[in-house]
């Protein structure tokens, strides 16, 4: 009768929302009765005056759980409609069925008391509008969600249990499996266990997960990973995920670990991952089960990881990379003590490098510290570790020989793996060909098929494998051979060879020096670099700044002083010739790339004007010299004759460049011009000479006398 008297006529004319949910699939399959109950609430809907026409089920949230309403469109479709207006009751078979979130619970009491919107459930009818029913069904939606957290906590409880004892079954990495008697033991697959043991060889070699893909993918070897059944084990690339989740997973270090992450809820429904503190997990067993590394070489290689990363420390040992800066990750500024990186910049076709202490400018805006070029710097540490590493260079040799040997027994017996693999699954594709009935010819050709497919994959690994051993054995016997020979006689050749990668040259480095301390001082033009040697020894290096470009390309003052004087008797090419002769070289000569430039006329016409030479043009008309107009003048001849008598010496001509010259001006017997084949240009040039000569004789005479 209450019932009756809480539904109205405008409540009838509404729609009637009937929910259903059930919180696991499981639960839709197996607990029926619980469904056939809530739909039979259709029948209190009806008894209380609404048409079978007027209610509205909704049974999309079917196998979805009610601690949240973000992932359940059926429920937010169940408030959008009450608060349109659209429903006057909202039937449920009980409050957990509606939601066992309060803030979903409450959140759909305010929207059915705005919009005078009545709920049912199996106890009755409640208006959300009234204090007591409000109070009543406030009462059940927090019974509910204790409830939930009740089941949880038991479960939860338990789970904890069996993790403190280390018994919790969790799913396993790739490399480790549960025997008969349920203990974690390693995968009886050679080739798995081998490949994850390379894994860590390789990455305790180079010191970065990176590095280790990219071995991986130059020796051509695949990384194997169990897909998400658990069961099925696939070989393929290693990427960085993978080598990163590997070398973070304690399993690998037999260690029972549980507990590690944080999960949590977002407003949008969404988890929310956060990592705990080692201390913080849940269950941390060390020894439970054998393991492919110690716990001791697991937390070497985190530190490795951190110490990669791109943070500011005060000395950060970054894993060597491709970059020519042979001081990466080991250059430490001397004025504030901050790790010093390093740029690069492209400058006239070639990579410049630079150390350069950021960190006051990236956190603080105030000036760098120091940039300092990095060349001058390398080039003088180069030259150190030769010199301290001749005397050893035969040992490091054979040490070096028998590491690439036994990494390339490595890489072989890893691809031998591989193709016993393909033999196996070819022979068990051979083997079901042949169980089959020849007549079946539906069945009989997939499975020949098959057998194709796997035998090809098998030759194609037979063929890797002979290819890469072919390469390994080219390498290791001719060009390898060659620089360990070298490397026995003169370490600096080695050191030097440009073919050798920039990378093995900072672990090389890595293995002699802690850390190098880079000092400025511009005013005195040089850099301080202070070398801490592992074991404690230290040195102290100078080297000399490099000049500004218009420093560099800027000529010595002793060179402009001897083109003034060679003014006086050569043009600018004889000059050009003269300063080359004398092993002169100009200033874009210090330039590197540009030891080898030499004089050019036109060079030498630059530096005249450049530093205001007179040229040689104006010194010949001041010592009186005449232009060929002026000559023709004074002789009274034509231009070609003029022409004439200077190439025979008659007139004695001054070249001002390669194309004008200037005369001399006549003595007080002129030359007469004469025309006659008795008397021609070269037998007067002759006389001439000779007078010339003889005169020059007498003057000698008399002065000695």
């Amino acid at each position: 009768m209450n019932e009756k008297l809480k539904v109205q006529s405008h409540h009838l004319e509404r729609g009637a929302y009937l929910y259903i949910r059930q919180s696991s699939m499981r639960q839709v399959m197996e607990n029926v009765e619980s469904t056939k109950r809530q739909y039979d609430l259709r029948g209190r809907a009806i008894g209380l005056g609404w048409h079978d026409d007027q209610i509205v089920v909704i049974d999309s949230d079917q196998g979805e759980s009610g601690a949240s309403a973000s992932w359940r469109e059926g429920f937010q479709r169940l408030v959008s409609d009450v608060g349109m207006g659209r429903a006057g009751i909202v039937m449920g078979l009980e409050v957990s069925r509606l939601a066992r979130n309060n803030a979903d619970w409450h959140r759909l009491l305010e929207i059915c008391a705005l919009a005078d919107t009545l709920i049912l459930d199996e106890d009755g009818v409640y208006d959300p509008a009234n204090f007591n029913d409000r109070l009543l069904l406030g009462l059940k939606g927090t019974m509910s969600e204790a409830e939930l957290h009740v089941i949880k906590a038991r479960l939860r409880g338990g789970i904890l249990n069996k993790v403190r004892r280390g018994e919790y079954r969790c799913p396993l990495p790739t490399g480790f499996i549960y025997d008969e008697l349920g203990d974690v033991v390693l995968d009886p697959d050679a080739q798995i266990r081998d490949m994850i043991n390379h894994f860590f060889e390789t990455f305790s070699r180079v010191g970065s997960a990176t590095q280790t893909v990219k071995a991986f993918a130059r020796e051509g070897l695949l990384f194997p990973s169990r897909l998400r059944n658990g069961k099925q084990v696939v070989f393929q690339p290693l990427t960085a995920s993978t080598a990163m989740r590997t070398l973070h997973n304690p399993r690998y270090a037999g260690v029972y670990a549980f507990g590690q992450r944080l999960y949590r809820r977002t407003v949008d429904g969404k988890k929310q991952l956060r990592k705990r503190d080692p201390k913080d997990w849940h269950a941390c067993i060390p020894d439970a089960h054998p393991g492919y590394i110690s716990w001791d070489k697991f937390q070497h290689n985190l530190k490795v990881l951190e110490d990669n990363g791109a943070g500011y420390q005060a000395v950060r040992a970054s894993p060597p990379r491709e970059g020519a800066a042979l001081l990466q990750g080991r250059a430490v500024c001397g004025r504030c003590g901050s790790h010093m990186s390093a740029r690069y910049a492209a400058r006239r076709g070639q990579v410049d490098t630079w150390y350069i202490c950021s960190r006051a400018y990236a956190s603080r805006g105030e000036p760098q510290c120091q940039t300092i070029a990095g060349w001058p710097v390398d080039e003088a540490i180069g030259e150190l570790i030769a010199a301290e590493m001749t005397p050893t260079a035969v040992e490091l040799a054979l040490e070096v020989r028998k590491e690439i040997e036994a990494r390339h027994d490595d890489a072989d017996q890893l691809r031998l793996r591989a193709v016993q693999r393909a033999q196996i699954d070819a022979d068990l594709a051979q083997r079901r060909f042949m169980l089959v009935d020849p007549n079946n010819r539906l069945v009989a050709d997939t499975l020949e098929r098959e057998w194709n497919d796997k035998l090809r994959v098998l030759a194609d690994m037979h063929e890797e494998r002979e290819r890469a051993s072919r390469e390994d054995r080219i390498a290791l016997n001719d060009a390898m051979h060659d620089r360990l020979i070298a490397m026995t006689a003169d370490f600096k050749t080695v050191w030097c060879d440009p073919t050798l990668p920039n990378r093995e040259r900072k672990r090389l480095l890595a293995y002699l020096v802690d850390d190098v301390t880079l000092l400025k001082f511009p005013t005195e033009g040089e850099t301080r670099i202070h070398i801490r040697f592992r074991g404690g020894r230290t040195e102290t290096l100078t080297t000399q700044n490099p000049k500004s470009s218009a420093q560099q390309v800027k000529t010595r003052p002793e060179v402009v002083e001897l083109v003034d004087k060679l003014l006086d008797d050569h043009i600018c090419a004889e000059i050009a010739d003269i300063l080359n002769a004398k092993g002169i070289r100009p200033g874009g000569s210090a330039r590197r790339g540009q030891a080898g430039a030499q004089f050019t006329d036109m060079r030498v016409i630059y530096l005249v004007k450049q530093y205001g030479l007179r040229p040689r043009y104006d010194r010949l008309r001041e010592r009186g010299m005449l232009t060929k107009a002026e000559a023709c003048a004074k002789l009274g001849i034509t231009e070609c004759t003029l022409v004439r008598w200077a190439k025979y010496g008659i007139v004695k001509r001054h070249a001002s460049n390669g194309y004008i010259g200037l005369y001399e001006p006549p003595g007080p017997h002129v030359p007469a011009k004469k025309c006659s084949r008795w008397n021609q240009l070269s037998h007067r040039a002759e006389t001439i000479r000779l007078l010339n000569a003889s005169k020059c004789r007498d003057v000698n005479e008399r002065a000695v006398v």
